[in-house]
């Protein structure tokens, strides 16, 4: 079994259980120190939406920074077991677990995010289907996060402000136009 750590936060140094699923990369150490050092190390009272879950680790990061609540999108079963079992182990109440499709929840969520994080499976266009729902899923002044094979200058309405390269991953954080 691989585990991740929690780089900060609260939870600074726990390790927490990935689940054996094809295709689950988590994020690793050094990026998210990095968007976490851009971003700022305190989310207090920030609504964080991590689209394509996984490991969960983006969102436990956050969570573990004062996020008031953050919401997990995972369609794997087994994804979304080991996911809860880190939130219960972690007592991580303002965290909460949604299984589904993530571009068809993107597509219907109502509520406004500060923070999104999309780190989809590569090869299948889910960053630029996920993109045409952005403006709906993030208040005007908030944060997107982009991991992808390839390198983004922005998406839908977002633009790059930040950007980083580790290995065969390029990341990006994003910020909109002024509606």
């Amino acid at each position: 079994m691989s585990r991740v750590r929690i780089v900060g936060g609260q939870w600074r140094s726990r390790l927490l259980p990935v689940a054996q699923v094809v295709g689950l990369r988590p994020t690793p150490d050094r990026v998210r120190e990095t968007l976490f050092n851009w971003l700022g190390q305190e989310l207090s009272g920030w609504r964080v939406l991590d689209l394509f879950a996984g490991s969960g680790v983006l969102g436990f990061e956050a969570a573990s920074r004062g996020a008031a609540s953050v919401l997990m999108v995972e369609r794997d079963p087994t994804a979304l077991q080991w996911l809860g079992r880190s939130a219960k182990t972690l007592s991580a109440s303002c965290v909460e677990m949604y299984r589904g499709d993530a571009v068809k929840f993107a597509s219907t969520c109502e509520r406004p995010f500060d923070l999104v994080f999309v780190d989809p499976p590569y090869g299948m266009g889910l960053v630029d289907r996920v993109g045409e729902h952005l403006d709906r899923l993030l208040v005007a002044d908030g944060w997107l996060y982009v991991e992808a094979e390839r390198p983004l200058d922005g998406l839908g309405s977002w633009a790059t402000v930040k950007r980083g390269r580790a290995g065969q991953v390029y990341f990006q954080l994003m910020r909109g136009a002024p509606r």
